[in-house]
């Protein structure tokens, strides 16, 4: 029985109300405000205009009040079902998640508090559960009166408090979002009736495979409330027509001793089955194969009575991550079913500021999109949240890999008090717990930072003190992780290994050279320096760039006009407003107009500001990860910095709030590919061109080197018919700068290269930045299908980043800021993801040398 409907909410001050008459089932609520849970208190105040949408211009300053006070959610609910205790029948109250420090109450009895907005909470309420009306009631109390206590000049990006805190550490703000420090029941509440004994977890995993066989090894954890019974489970294999491709039965019979959870005392019983599965089909990353998923079930017995099931999809693969290759270098490759995989994809931050507010199908878009941008990994960053069930779920069916971190980042922690270190134990366990057998998890990893940060800001003298913390990523959860998890490598930090953990030569890097201009290599004990110049923050600085496996990196580019439109006053919709520049939460604003300086030269409008920023992000991104790419196999991945936002701020992200992609994104789509023609080339050098080829078949195709000039004319062409192995790379061709100009500027010219049978999208060099290529102004033709959903282009000249634009939220465009070739003609298909009209009326096209001088639109 889920506890979803008609809950209330109120805020009181500090010490204004007594707990058990808030609490008692005869306390007024009549007027207090209506809320959704799962939900948060922001949402529910927003929803009854008490506060002014935060995100709009300052107004998250204006309720920053709500964080200071304390909040109850109430309900009434009616339970009608008969509960036999002496026939093993218990009933448990479970929340999902609480965020964070809560005190539970049931009909005027307190349950428990809470302290880990992470995990879930779960009370035995067999007898003070009444038949008839209940009253539930929840109390959630400011986070700073549990940290106003604690020492807090310890290290800490963005807060001092946060580090007591087990709860989103973004809440506190970051250098991309808002602080904005939630509470509320953000999770499902569930009402469930136990019979002798439920499922803990199941922990299943590929042990071995061939082409032939495959073997499955199942764990089951229960919690038996009744010690004397006997317990069996039936587990199940099921592939996606529904058929039984292997099935066991599975005796509980290993006693785990007693243990409590609260107020829930039970025996832990665990059992082992194995499933045995005749030609396997294997889960593979999309771009690699097909992500084949079975159906896991389990379900417990005692005796003949079915007492709980399980149920969840299941991918048979086997998955290793080499840390030296064949010769016994230092190596960062992950290997699925045996095959080198190049890690393609971003981070992944909370999808919200509010992040209880989201529906599933804001998760569900997000990841289709990572997918059809050719991605196969994305990293959960450390100081947000565990994602949801559904993220994990859409990444299995996706075939898209999930690196975890564990929720640590930036700052030092506590691991010398006790109660945390037993409150990040649970956390721990319950974690690995649920997500273990999740086909997609490839990774866990300790911290975001920790490590790299505390041994460069105590060489450089800016912490004195030791690296508290170190004890969770060194010793916990290391012991933790092999009996809980063997099937997965730990890794400590990211970035980690070598001399400085942020070392090119081992481990994974956060290159953060571009953007912040930190001045690298560097080593243990010399302090981390920085150069805020064009040169030093440059993305050519990639090219210097030959590390294992590049986890981090990023620049930022504007969200989109319709999302920075909804957000700013109209009156400070300019360039330079405070208003825009609050949009921006990293500190020194300096470095991205560093950034379009050495590219596009700095912005003089907002337009400019846009454009600029967005193909800056688009290029840089391309600069660093061709190269990276090109680096394979020393080099295994490239998981750019950062995938999406929280809110509609100017940030890393390539999909801004609204779901709108910025043009890196659908470059992304392009250098991403498994199949990606680059030219390795900088100004006055030989230009190196390459095939690359991530899929495991051979590519065979004919390539098409096209140079043009800026003016429309085809000024010459080179053929290529190539031939690559699965999973390789071939250089085509060397050739000097002059022998391919033959005398003309190299400022006038675009190279193409182009796929004759489609196996890469046509791929864009130019031979000069932006600012020193002299673009002729060229017309854009357009005419749009509305009916069918289509936009067809076509320009005079060479178009560079043509644009469309449309004013509605969550639009997908099949590409965007793209270049045109003269007289070729372009379609691009627009839907919009929850089926919305489009709002064709406001459509505008428009290049950086070229605006569309008539849009003709045929209509149904």
């Amino acid at each position: 029985m889920r506890i979803s409907d008609n809950w209330k909410l109120r805020d009181f001050k500090v010490g204004e109300a007594k707990d058990l008459e808030v609490a008692s089932p005869e306390y007024i609520d009549y007027f207090w405000m209506t809320t959704k849970v799962p939900g948060d208190v922001h949402s529910t105040l927003m929803e009854h205009g008490v506060i002014d949408n935060p995100f709009f211009g300052h107004n998250d300053q204006k309720c920053r009040w709500v964080e200071e006070k304390v909040w109850w959610y109430r309900k009434v609910f009616t339970h009608d079902e008969g509960v036999d205790p002496e026939a093993g029948e218990r009933m448990e109250l479970i929340f999902d998640g609480l965020d964070t420090f809560a005190t539970v109450y049931l009909n005027g009895v307190e349950l428990g508090s809470t302290d880990n907005m992470f995990i879930e909470h779960a009370f035995d309420v067999t007898r003070e559960l009444k038949k008839g009306k209940n009253t539930l009631a929840v109390k959630f109390d400011p986070v700073h009166l549990y940290a106003e206590s604690k020492k807090q000049y310890y290290w800490s990006g963005f807060s001092k408090k946060r580090i007591w805190t087990r709860k989103a550490q973004s809440h506190y703000g970051w250098d991309w979002g808002p602080r904005l420090v939630c509470a509320g029941i953000w999770k499902d509440v569930h009402l469930v009736k136990r019979t002798k004994a439920a499922i803990q977890d199941v922990f299943a995993r590929t042990t071995t495979v061939d082409e032939e066989k495959a073997a499955i090894d199942v764990t089951l954890n229960i919690q038996a409330y009744d010690r004397k019974a006997d317990y069996s489970a039936q587990v199940t294999l099921k592939n996606q027509e529904g058929q039984v491709v292997s099935e066991a039965l599975l005796q509980v019979n290993q006693n785990e001793g007693v243990h409590t959870d609260g107020a829930i005392i039970a025996q832990g019983l665990s059992g082992e089955a194995t499933l045995h599965v005749h030609d396997p089909i294997l889960w593979w990353t999309h771009d690699l194969g097909e992500p084949y998923l079975y159906q896991l079930e389990v379900k417990l017995f005692t005796g003949d009575q079915a007492i709980d099931h399980f149920v969840q999809s299941f991918g048979i693969r086997t998955l290793e991550l080499m840390l030296h290759d064949e010769e016994g270098e230092h190596a960062f490759t992950f290997k699925l079913n045996g095959i080198k995989l190049f890690a393609k994809g971003a981070n992944w931050i909370p999808i919200d500021s509010f992040i209880a507010s989201v529906p599933d199908e804001r998760y569900t878009h997000l990841l289709t999109m990572s997918r059809d941008a050719n991605m196969n990994m994305l990293r959960v960053w450390g100081g947000g949240i565990y994602e949801r069930d559904i993220f994990y779920e859409e990444c299995d069916r996706l075939g898209m890999l999930v690196w975890q971190d564990f929720m640590f980042a930036c700052a030092l922690y506590p691991d010398y008090n006790r109660n945390f270190m037993n409150n990040v134990k649970r956390e721990v366990e319950q974690v690995v717990k649920r997500l273990r057998s999740r086909t997609c998890l490839a990774l866990w990893c300790g911290n975001n930072e920790n490590d790299w940060l505390y041994e460069a800001l105590h060489a450089s003298g800016e912490i004195a003190h030791p690296f508290y913390g170190e004890k969770i990523y060194h010793e916990l959860m290391p012991v933790l992780m092999e009996e809980l998890d063997p099937t997965r490598l730990f890794w400590p930090s990211s970035p980690y290994g070598g001399n400085d953990h942020n070392s090119r030569e081992v481990g994974d890097t956060h290159n953060w050279q571009v953007w912040h201009g930190n001045i690298e290599p560097r080593v243990f004990g010399e302090p981390q320096l920085q150069d805020y110049s064009v040169e030093g923050l440059s993305f050519t600085n990639f090219k210097k760039d030959y590390t294992k496996f590049a986890s981090e990196f990023g620049m930022h580019a504007s969200s989109n006009r319709y999302t920075l439109a909804r957000n700013i006053p109209a009156q400070a919709f300019y360039w330079g407003s405070e208003e825009m520049m609050y949009r921006n939460k990293d500190m020194h604003h300096k470095k991205g107009i560093l950034l379009m300086e050495g590219y596009t030269g700095a912005p003089s409008d907002i337009e400019e500001y846009m454009n600029f920023s967005m193909l800056t992000q688009a290029e840089g991104l391309k600069y660093g990860i061709e190269h990276y790419r090109r680096n394979k196999p020393s080099t295994s991945g490239a998981l750019f910095w950062q995938l999406n936002d929280c809110w509609p701020g100017t940030s890393w992200s390539v999909i801004d709030y609204y779901g709108l992609p910025k043009a890196a994104y659908h470059y992304s789509r392009k250098f991403f590919a498994p199949v990606l023609y680059t030219i390795d080339y900088d100004a006055d050098q030989e230009l190196l061109i390459w095939a690359l080829n991530d899929r495991r078949e051979v590519l065979q195709d004919e390539v098409t080197l096209m140079v043009w000039g800026l003016d429309g004319d085809l000024l010459c062409q080179r053929d290529y018919s190539i031939e690559v192995c699965g999973n390789d790379k071939r250089l085509l061709d060397v050739i000097p700068e002059q022998d391919l100009l033959k005398g003309m500027d190299p400022a006038k010219v675009v190279m193409v290269l182009r796929s004759k049978h489609g196996a890469a999208e046509d791929q864009f060099v130019y031979l000069r930045s932006h600012k020193e290529m002299e673009f002729q102004p060229t017309r854009v033709q357009v005419a749009v299908d509305e009916q069918e959903g289509l936009v067809r282009l076509k320009a005079d000249g060479v178009a560079r980043m043509v644009k469309l634009e449309l004013d509605e939220a969550w639009l997908s465009l099949s590409d965007n800021f793209f270049d045109l070739l003269p007289g070729e003609e372009k379609v691009v298909r627009i839907t919009h993801s929850a089926g919305k009209m489009i709002p064709w009326h406001t459509l505008s096209v428009s290049a950086l040398n070229a605006k569309a001088e008539e849009i003709i639109t045929s209509q149904p």
